[in-house]
């Protein structure tokens, strides 16, 4: 499968990493074509392979992935509790942080996030993803 006809597949499914541009990972900066930045599942993937196996801090791996530490977290949240199937986005239309109410706090979000995914965010945090 060429480079092109494997984009135009994710775009197809909706599943092109909204920032490619962003992943500076050594191995989506290779040669090796089988790694290719706009397919977000596997850049996922690899970024939470990067913090198990390499060892990688969150940040570091978040930022070569081109996500936010916050992101990170739902992610790897998302595969304990679904497998490979979480590094999948949930169905389209499904609210998130970014379609909160503008009413609700920084630190509601946070508790929110925290009951669903057992991930402790700062309310800061759930205030930028909001805005993102």
């Amino acid at each position: 499968m060429s480079v092109k006809s494997r984009t135009e597949a994710l775009e197809r499914a909706g599943l092109v990493h909204p920032r490619p541009d962003a992943v500076t990972a050594e191995l989506f900066c290779s040669a090796n074509p089988f790694f290719l930045a706009a397919d977000k599942v596997q850049v996922k993937y690899e970024m939470l392979r990067a913090v198990v196996v390499d060892e990688a801090t969150v940040v570091a791996a978040a930022q070569a992935h081109g996500y936010s530490r916050a992101e990170l977290y739902l992610v790897q949240a998302a595969f304990a509790e679904r497998g490979m199937a979480g590094l999948v986005d949930g169905r389209r239309g499904r609210k998130g942080l970014r379609d909160a109410p503008r009413e609700r706090s920084g630190a509601e979000l946070a508790r929110e996030v925290e009951s669903r995914f057992g991930v402790s965010l700062h309310r800061r945090t759930a205030e930028r993803a909001r805005r993102a």
